[in-house]
């Protein structure tokens, strides 16, 4: 399921950064005393009471038209666009201006649900002056202080209850394979959303409780039940989203948690840059099954080793998705587009796979008679049994003498030796010593 996005937004200088940081629990936003120090978007996840949630910092809201302050403006309406809930931020300490009301104004037509937050409310005697932000017509102000962190649990607690709020979707389709396409911008992965559903000829569905939101389109294919998820790169009210690289990290995110096979697009004519390796290490550390795909082929200028070099490449910035099969395609002319579907429906198969445990252990003991474990300071490593506890992804338990002797590199190769007797071929897998408690 989806984190919900809470965005803090407000005119210039009223403590959104130094709230921001309170919330995420780390020095993230810069925070200084100047008018229009944050300028972009800056993302963080925080909790509260056990639900998590997404967090955007934005640029004060200025109304002047210099071209920096005008994007600054731009950014913050992009987060009002993205966010599930806002908090609408005050100066406690100059009242309410002509600028608060012409922000307020913005947040009336968002349809967002909105939370008023009178900051710098550092002395007890000043609340009694929150009568006068009513006028705003947001309801009940809550009196923070962002300085010593006073009254952030109410908030939160509101921020919490307006998350319960939300419309609910309806119980969605168990047998479909939820799949979205993550990376940068502008390497293809809306045209690989049209591609699927013309090449591919797809039926579209309209079974209830399958959509999840706008960007949602059911599909079955080869008998099998799909949702595809176009969730980055898409264009809202005029405006381009994704227009640097790095405001592509949220919506990936949220597209990854929703995801069971994650598509890392990669541009074939670009090649991998360090944005490409930060995406795809979310959906490897999210669990998800990961299929890469490397659109725009047919730009590339090509030899019989072409592929071969590229894919060599891949596996060289991207070690850690080793498991990943890798297809080369293009969305334009529709070449190749026919491998996509059938390694989607492999990771998504293999991410949901059991293995029984007597054959499990039987792999454990042949591995483990083939290579014992190396000693450490005169102890040895006794694998005593495992087990599969869960999948999405497969996980296993490696019940042990001390799971202090698993060394990673051990570790590794019992994983190896798995993916050998089993094909995980798509997926992550998580392997986890613990000790028998007998040993204990």
């Amino acid at each position: 399921m989806s984190k919900p996005v809470l965005a803090i937004v407000g005119r210039p200088n009223v403590g959104k950064s130094t709230i921001f940081n309170r919330l995420i629990g780390q020095r993230l936003s810069i925070v200084e005393d100047t008018p229009g120090v944050t300028r972009d978007r800056i993302y963080g996840t925080s909790e509260w009471i056990g639900t998590d949630f997404h967090v955007i910092d934005t640029g004060g809201i200025d109304l002047r038209d210099e071209p920096l302050l005008a994007r600054v403006r731009e950014q913050a309406e992009i987060a009002m666009d993205e966010a599930d809930v806002i908090l609408f931020m005050v100066n406690g300490q100059e009242g309410v201006t002509a600028a608060d009301q012409t922000v307020a104004e913005r947040l009336y037509r968002s349809g967002k649900p909105v939370l008023l937050v009178v900051n710098k409310m550092d002395n007890p005697q000043m609340r009694e002056d929150i009568y006068d932000y009513y006028a705003l017509g947001f309801g009940e102000p809550y009196p923070v202080s962002g300085a010593h962190g006073s009254g952030l649990g109410d908030l939160l607690d509101a921020v919490v209850e307006a998350f319960g709020s939300l419309t609910t979707e309806e119980d969605e389709d168990p047998e479909a394979i939820r799949f979205s396409f993550i990376g940068r911008p502008n390497v293809g992965k809306s045209s690989l959303v049209n591609a699927i559903l013309g090449e591919e000829r797809a039926i579209v569905s309209d079974i209830p409780g399958t959509t999840r939101d706008a960007t949602d389109t059911p599909f079955e294919h080869d008998q099998q039940s799909y949702v595809i998820m176009d969730t980055a790169g898409m264009r809202k009210r005029g405006k381009v989203y994704e227009k640097t690289e790095k405001y592509s990290v949220l919506r990936a995110q949220k597209a990854i948690e929703r995801s069971d096979v994650c598509v890392i697009v990669l541009n074939g004519e670009e090649g991998i840059i360090e944005q490409d390796k930060k995406i795809a290490g979310y959906a490897h550390q999210g669990g998800r099954a990961v299929v890469i795909a490397v659109n725009k082929w047919d730009a590339v200028e090509k030899d019989e080793r072409t592929m071969q070099s590229f894919s060599k490449n891949v596996r060289a910035h991207f070690p850690f998705l080793a498991y990943a099969p890798i297809v080369f395609l293009s969305a334009l002319t529709t070449k190749r587009m026919h491998t996509l579907l059938p390694a989607i429906r492999l990771a998504a198969d293999n991410h949901a796979m059991r293995v029984q445990t007597n054959v499990l252990n039987d792999v454990i003991s042949d591995a483990v008679a083939v290579n014992p474990p190396p000693t450490d300071k005169g102890r040895r490593l006794k694998v005593l049994y495992a087990t599969q506890v869960s999948v999405k992804p497969p996980t296993f338990v490696l019940f042990v003498n001390d799971p202090e002797l698993l060394h990673f590199t051990y570790q590794r190769f019992l994983e190896n030796k798995i993916r050998e007797a089993f094909d995980f071929t798509g997926t992550p897998i998580n392997i986890y010593p613990r000790m028998r408690k007998k040993e204990r």
